[in-house]
């Protein structure tokens, strides 16, 4: 990732949601292990990518959720799984138009840091539309005993993406998720994000996945013979906990995870609108009312320092619903 330069394009709402954490930095203590180490090498890296892809590929082709399970975690493997299994319920014979996916110019953001969990970040380009976009895949390790999982994706343009600090070796420096002197700590990025959805305000710089998202939600509130109600939840646990680099100029590049439930009631006598993509998720029978449950996926800029945070991505998913 140290080819790209700072901020300067808006990526566009749709080009980062169409396609489909861990506590960074800090010493932390596992089995007695204090030593900072690098995460991975290079090949181990490339090797967990290819085991990554050859299963993602297998699960995609069958919409077997079975085939990739041990291979994703986190938001990436919620939204993943959940996909599959609807995808599935619609196609059982599989995936009649499967083409694998492929990445190339790829290069690996390995940090130094001492116990587990351990991670690194790919930075890649894809046969996937849009074309000159980058996917930024985080792949997590929770032990020595554990395998890598993949557990963030986003798409990035590469003028979004700041250079990342390296040292003399070329490994990049984790950011501690509690650390002070940016805008917005990055454990807070979750929590700041779901209260700018439901109040707004000046945490986040405008743009599609700040202003624009709480703009097109809110306009979604008033449909005609529809009530729409959002809850927006912080995510920070487990494999669904952030993740910060440390860029050149000081800043943060933080994965982070939120939660979302959309509920949808009709007006009397009328009835809520089940998407075929939904049905294989819902619990209950959805006669007056349907609430979607989503996981979403970031990649924000907290600079150092005051400012704005900028939301650089942002990909989400369906993983379940319930019916009233």
């Amino acid at each position: 990732m140290s080819r790209v330069r700072r901020p300067g394009r808006t990526v566009s709402y749709a080009a980062a949601v169409a396609v489909l954490s861990l506590t960074a930095g800090g010493c932390v203590t596992v089995h007695g292990e204090r030593e900072v180490v690098r995460t991975a090498t290079g090949p181990e890296a490339a090797r967990a990518l290819k085991d990554f892809l050859t299963a993602y590929n297998r699960a995609d082709k069958a919409y077997d959720p079975a085939l990739d399970a041990s291979r994703v975690t986190g938001p990436l493997g919620a939204i993943n799984q959940a996909g599959l299994k609807a995808r599935h319920a619609q196609n059982p014979d599989g995936n009649s138009r499967h083409v694998p996916l492929k990445l190339t110019d790829v290069s690996y953001a390995i940090p130094k840091k001492a116990g587990w969990p351990r991670w690194f970040v790919v930075d890649a380009l894809a046969n996937r539309k849009p074309d000159d976009y980058r996917w930024l895949i985080v792949f997590t390790r929770a032990d020595a005993d554990a395998g890598w999982e993949a557990t963030y994706l986003n798409l990035v343009h590469p003028d979004r993406l700041p250079e990342l600090k390296r040292d003399a070796d070329g490994h990049v420096e984790p950011v501690a998720v509690d650390r002070g002197g940016f805008a917005v700590a990055p454990r807070r990025l979750s929590g700041a994000y779901a209260d700018y959805l439901k109040s707004g305000g000046d945490t986040f710089a405008p743009g599609p996945h700040t202003s624009q998202w709480k703009a097109a939600r809110d306009r979604n509130k008033k449909r005609l013979g529809l009530a729409v109600q959002y809850l927006d939840q912080p995510r920070n646990e487990g494999s669904f906990a952030p993740l910060g680099l440390r860029t050149k100029d000081g800043d943060a590049l933080v994965f982070f995870t939120t939660h979302h439930y959309e509920k949808q009631t009709a007006s009397k006598g009328l009835n809520v609108t089940v998407q075929p993509d939904v049905k294989p998720l819902i619990r209950g029978e959805a006669k007056q009312s349907i609430t979607l449950e989503r996981i979403s996926n970031q990649v924000a800029l907290t600079p150092k320092g005051s400012g704005k945070a900028s939301v650089l991505s942002r990909m989400q998913g369906l993983v379940g619903a319930k019916g009233e």
